[in-house]
């Protein structure tokens, strides 16, 4: 993977690429800019990631460096699925980050972006033996779309491209064991909605066993309807994006740079 840091042109990044991949840009970087709002980001480190459209699954992943409220359009960082900086910046890039974007952005077709977040909710129920127990709404919607892959070490060994692929298989969402939360979505909008609902999840179940007492278990039968209304997740994605870049340009617009 290379990791040498090329120079700036005098060029603008807009003026570089195409519409599509601008407006991919511009998606992803609301994507980082609404993850710090939410309070998930983890200082620089963490990485969220979208493919480039009409290329060999090039992609666009943050620079190393900067924290989330800082990223914009076009500071993000195009790669190939070898690590090669595909476009001059004056940036580079987390390899930990890369081996898990390059590993899902290789194997799906369909992973527009790739979402990984490290927040406590997330690391806590990643940690916890049974995982995500389904006796929440947000639970038992989202439960059979996803999957666990079993901690190595910080994501540094490209063999584990492997097995990541392996253990996510054809599912959405992912708990990296001891480490944290994945979402995969066709684009920015649907991959963001799924890590909502999932970091939703994740918070309520640790705030309900901290509770003390027993919880409420569900019949089997209302898991399975919630789990079979929950697959229309991605359809409403588009709904909610909307509004959260309406808020962002009210708020924090600088994204759009």
């Amino acid at each position: 993977m290379s990791t040498v840091a090329l120079k700036k042109t005098g060029s603008s990044v807009r003026d570089l690429v195409s519409p599509e991949e601008w407006q991919v840009r511009v998606d992803l970087a609301a994507t980082y800019r609404l993850v710090a709002h939410y309070g998930w980001d983890d200082l620089i480190f963490t990485h969220i990631s979208a493919r480039v459209p009409n290329s060999d699954h090039h992609f666009l992943i943050n620079p190393y460096g900067y924290m989330f409220e800082e990223i914009t359009a076009s500071s993000l960082v195009k790669v190939d699925l070898a690590g090669h900086i595909l476009m001059e910046t004056e940036h580079f890039i987390n390899p930990a980050g890369y081996t898990i974007h390059s590993a899902i952005h290789g194997a799906r077709e369909d992973a527009g972006c790739v979402l990984h977040l490290h927040t406590d909710a997330g690391v806590g129920v990643s940690a916890q033996q049974h995982g995500l127990l389904p006796i929440t709404q947000n639970a038992m919607s989202l439960v059979e779309d996803l999957a666990y892959h079993d901690y190595e070490g910080i994501a540094l060994n490209l063999d584990e491209r492997e097995r990541l692929v392996a253990d996510i298989g054809t599912k959405n969402m992912m708990l990296l064991r001891n480490h944290g939360t994945l979402a995969v979505g066709q684009d920015c909008a649907e991959a963001f909605t799924r890590i909502f609902f999932l970091e939703r999840a994740c918070a309520q179940q640790v705030a309900a066993l901290a509770g003390g007492s027993a919880y409420v278990d569900p019949p089997a039968s209302v898991k399975k309807t919630t789990a079979e209304q929950g697959r229309g997740i991605a359809g409403i994605a588009h709904l909610g994006w909307g509004g959260l870049l309406r808020k962002l340009d009210r708020i924090d617009p600088g994204f759009r740079n």
